[in-house]
Parts: C-alpha cells; structure tokens; sequence
C-alpha cells in the first residue's frame, strides 16, 4: 500500500495545503467527523499547524465540518442505535473533541422523560429474552441495572426502572 504523506520537501505552500484539503475530503466520505478529530489526523501526517488550520477554517466555511450539526446527528444516532444515555453521549463526544457548551446543547433536546422511556424499553426488550425464575430476581436486577449503567444511565433510574419492568414483566406472564 503507497503511504500518501505531505511531501517533505517542497517549499509549495499552496501544494501541501491541497494534499491537506484532498485527505481531509476522503476522510469526511467515510463519515463525519469532528474538527478536532481532522486536526489530529492531519497532525498525524505531518501537516503544519498553519496549513491545518487553513484548511480545517475553509471546510467549515463551506459546511463540511460543523461540530453542532455533527453532535445532534450523533446524539440522536447513538440513543436510537446504541440505546445510549446523557452521560454517555457526553463522553462520547467529549473524547471526540466537541466543546463543552456544543455539547450541553446537543443533549438539550433529551428530558428525563425521553431519557427515562428510552430505558424502559431497552429493559422491555432484555426482559422479553430471559427465562424469569423465582430466585433470580436480585441477579437479574444487577445485570439489568449494569446495562443501562454502562450505557450513561443514572443509577437510581436505572433500579427503579429494572424494579418496575420486571414486575410489570412476570405480570405479563402470569396472565
């Protein structure tokens, strides 16, 4: 495989900047990405800081890299795909390089509610799979809990959700 890195070299400024411009271009076609997470990869190869910045200030003049519209598009992939909570999300974007007040903004649209509801159907889901015996309760409430907890869940949510759904679950089953 040819290694395509920025050429050591030349004194062609503009020349560099294109290669830049071409590898960021064939990295967004994979997916979105993050401005931080493109101004690693360039750093990555070999890039200057200033021709990073050039190119990274023209693509999010012309739309390709927006960290606002790249978090609500993760957000909302992430909680119907992955099941994730607030907490989660947060980190997920976070370790992407998104800013704090970007963040906070994209994860306005989630109340409680929403958040709560989400829970209670990945446990209906889980619930709907096990074979429910009369001694398992406490090891089935643990794994349900820690499921929704490694998902960003807040703990106390998570109990009272499991607690509810599989009482509401063996109802379902008894009749």
């Amino acid at each position: 495989m040819a290694k395509s890195c920025p050429p050591q070299s030349t004194s062609d400024g503009a020349a560099r900047e294109e290669q830049a411009r071409a590898y960021c271009l064939r990295l967004l076609t994979a997916r979105a990405r993050t401005r931080a997470e493109l101004a690693e990869r360039l750093t990555k190869r070999g890039y200057p800081d200033d021709v990073s910045a050039r190119v990274l200030d023209r693509l999010a003049e012309v739309g390709l890299v927006d960290d606002a519209d790249f978090a609500e598009q993760w957000v909302r992939s992430r909680r119907i795909n992955a099941g994730k909570g607030k907490r989660a999300l947060a980190v997920e974007l976070r370790n992407k390089g998104v800013d704090n007040e970007v963040i906070t903004q994209a994860l306005a649209g989630i109340d409680a509610g929403a958040e709560r509801e989400r829970a209670e159907q990945l446990v209906r889901n889980k619930l709907r799979r096990e074979k429910l015996g009369d001694d398992d309760d406490a090891k089935l409430t643990r794994r349900l809990v820690g499921m929704l907890a490694r998902r960003g869940y807040n703990q106390s949510m998570a109990f009272d959700v499991v607690s509810v759904e599989l009482a509401s679950e063996r109802e379902r089953r008894r009749v």
